[in-house]
């Protein structure tokens, strides 16, 4: 986790498809991306900024989410996200997260994460799938 600082940035980009737009996620009626769509490219954007300096069997999980919508952009325009870890806190990671388009800013906000071990985390998924079976 020493590799883990403030200041870390990490990107993700979309062109946005039908299938990325609000009437086929279940969002909305207008054909204009849809905020899941939107969020899940921030959080793409976060991974990038720390995943891959992660130690060997950590991963990271998103556990809080403040976002703004501010935009629409429609099919066939390309969205970008840009990720940058502004607190580490323990486990805790904090980035602010920005989206834009070809044309405008379209969202942004705060994005929480926390550093798991990843088998214990899977460890803890697979008693709770138990349960159901029972």
């Amino acid at each position: 986790m020493d590799r883990i600082k403030a200041g870390l940035t990490g990107e993700a980009e979309m062109m946005v498809g039908t299938s990325d737009t609000a009437p086929r996620i279940g969002s909305g009626r207008i054909a204009v991306l849809a905020t899941p769509k939107m969020v899940s490219l921030m959080e793409e954007a976060a991974l990038a900024a720390i995943e891959h300096l992660l130690p060997e069997g950590k991963q990271s999980l998103g556990t809080h989410l403040d976002i703004t919508h501010i935009a629409a952009t429609p099919v066939g325009m390309t969205v970008k996200a840009e990720a940058e870890l502004i607190e580490v806190n323990g486990r805790k990671l904090l980035f602010a997260v920005r989206a834009r388009d070809e044309m405008d800013l379209i969202g942004e906000g705060r994005h929480e994460r926390v550093v798991v071990t990843a088998a214990t985390f899977q460890s803890r998924i697979n008693e709770k799938g138990k349960a159901l079976k029972k």
